[in-house]
């Protein structure tokens, strides 16, 4: 019976609007691509670190971006009267925990998160209420040598899963450009805000809607954007040169799909210079996949001098979106590998033992506890996904012999009890 609500009406079955409920299955798979950049991570010498996802309120409203601290926050007042966000990013908490511990720690610092953040907004493809994220920092350089591993890492993550070069572009750029240019046109502080914040939707907006919007910002017939491009102005084109520079450097390692592209902006109120993000090649998923970029005065907001600082942050949507598209999702299984059936009631304490030899082997096993029939073991085995089954009893334990039936090949082989470890483990690679 369906539990009942204080009026007396079943409760729903359904999640949350814009969250997800990870079935085994699907755990597994999300699970699997996790590990897979995990190991990878790890590879460049990375470390993981996780915290809690509530925060003080202030800590996000003092440099993220205004439109996910006024319209994406999930934030409440808790009940010592203070106000707490379910974090929406975890740059600002990476910041606090470097800032907190700053002398104790070995610079530079390389460290990754994988955990859920929350925003709420509309959910839509690629974007939920809660979500997944791969946060990968690197603090502690100021050079672009930082900013080249930074970028080198995300490319080696998609890789990692199966992804070639021409299934993505990375597009760069540098905050530190477009101040150059917004300062040359003699743009107030305010307006520089409100014309990269204009840049950062402009995907969003009409032709004609964003062109009259633009108008505005043009001192002598440019706005920034067009003097970057124009290549008029000496300090603008000199913050140009620098990632001109960063490209040649990333085509003389075989990487040919950087590119540069002034428009892109990347949101967030605390980046200083070079920025980029991963877009999709593929036609049918032709949109911006993840991103980063370098956040110099960000840990300065505790107190003390700024370090440099710089990370890029993978959604879980659109990267299952991204290798869904090539064909890259992993077919990943929570199943155990093998169900030990048990012929009676009587054979399952024998049973027991055998599996608890097989799982300290580094094995998955079920044992079959029900009174069910061989038969409908076999049938359960196979609904359950699991790939092998041995029955276990008396004659098994008198013997030494088992028989391991493969249910996806419908086969049987007779072997030595002891034999199964080193098989099982076979079949499982």
């Amino acid at each position: 019976m369906a539990p009942k609500d204080t009026k007396g009406e079943a409760l729903s079955t359904e999640s949350y609007k814009g969250v997800r409920d990870f079935y085994p299955a699907d755990w597994a798979q999300l699970q699997s691509v996790f590990d897979t950049v995990r190991a990878k991570l790890r590879s460049y010498g990375y470390e993981e670190y996780n915290a809690s996802p509530l925060e003080p309120a202030e800590l996000y409203e003092s440099k993220t971006s205004e439109e996910i601290v006024n319209e994406q926050t999930f934030t409440f007042t808790d009940r010592g009267d203070r106000r707490v966000t379910l974090r929406p990013e975890m740059t600002p908490t990476l910041a606090r925990m470097i800032a907190g511990k700053k002398r104790e720690l070995v610079f530079p610092v390389r460290w990754f998160n994988i955990g859920n953040r929350f925003r709420y907004e509309r959910p839509q493809k690629g974007r939920m209420r809660e979500f997944y994220q791969i946060d990968v920092d690197l603090i502690g350089i100021a050079d672009a040598k930082a900013d080249g591993e930074i970028i080198v890492l995300a490319s080696e993550c998609l890789k990692a899963l199966g992804a070639y070069e021409g299934d993505f572009t990375i597009r760069i750029n540098s905050r530190a450009l477009l101040n150059a240019a917004t300062d040359a046109l003699g743009y107030t502080a305010d307006e520089s805000k409100e014309y990269l914040r204009l840049l950062d939707r402009a995907a969003k907006l009409p032709a004609e809607e964003l062109e009259a919007a633009r108008a505005p910002f043009r001192r002598e017939g440019k706005d920034a954007l067009e003097l970057i491009l124009s290549g008029e102005h000496l300090g603008v084109q000199e913050e140009k040169a620098k990632l001109e520079g960063l490209i040649e450097e990333f085509e003389a390692r075989g990487m040919n799909n950087v590119v540069f592209d002034p428009s892109i902006i990347r949101g967030f109120d605390y980046y200083t210079g070079t920025i980029f993000e991963i877009y999709d090649t593929n036609p049918e998923n032709k949109r911006a996949l993840f991103g980063g970029g370098r956040y110099d005065n960000l840990l300065a907001l505790f107190g003390g001098e700024s370090i440099p600082a710089i990370g890029f942050a993978i959604g879980d949507v659109s990267l299952l979106d991204f290798l869904d598209t090539h064909g890259y999702a992993p077919k990943a299984s929570s199943s155990p590998l093998l169900f030990l059936g048990t012929p009676s009631d009587d054979d399952i304490a024998a049973a027991q033992e055998f599996a608890t030899t097989l799982r300290e082997a580094g094995l998955s096993v079920l044992v079959n506890v029900s009174g069910k029939a061989l038969g409908d073991q076999i049938r359960e085995a196979a609904r359950r996904e699991i790939p092998y089954f041995i029955a276990y009893g008396r004659n098994e334990l008198d013997s030494g012999m088992v028989k391991l039936k493969s249910l996806n090949e419908t086969s049987e082989r007779e072997m030595s009890a002891a034999e199964v470890v080193a098989e099982l483990k076979r079949l499982r690679t």
